[in-house]
């Protein structure tokens, strides 16, 4: 088990909230489990699906070669 770096008793305020004392992140994913311990893990939120403008870019450039007929003869995957 890791070592603990840092321990302190916190009090929940009138809004059900704790503060975390000098919290390294901004995110965390809360799991509560029956017995009344809480496990905070922390997490990078990033955006769901984003593709980037790069990648964008070469779609298009393919789907333009496309339709210019500039592709190669169809593959037959009928083996697989």
């Amino acid at each position: 088990m890791d070592a603990v770096m840092r321990s302190y008793d916190a009090k929940i305020d009138g809004k059900k909230r704790i503060t975390l004392r000098n919290a390294r992140f901004e995110y965390y994913n809360v799991k509560e489990y029956e017995d009344g311990t809480i496990l905070l893990e922390p997490r990078e939120l990033t955006a769901p699906f984003s593709v980037s403008a790069n990648t964008l870019a070469m779609m298009d450039s393919a789907m333009e070669a496309l339709r210019e007929g500039k592709a190669s003869e169809a593959i037959d995957l009928s083996e697989f």
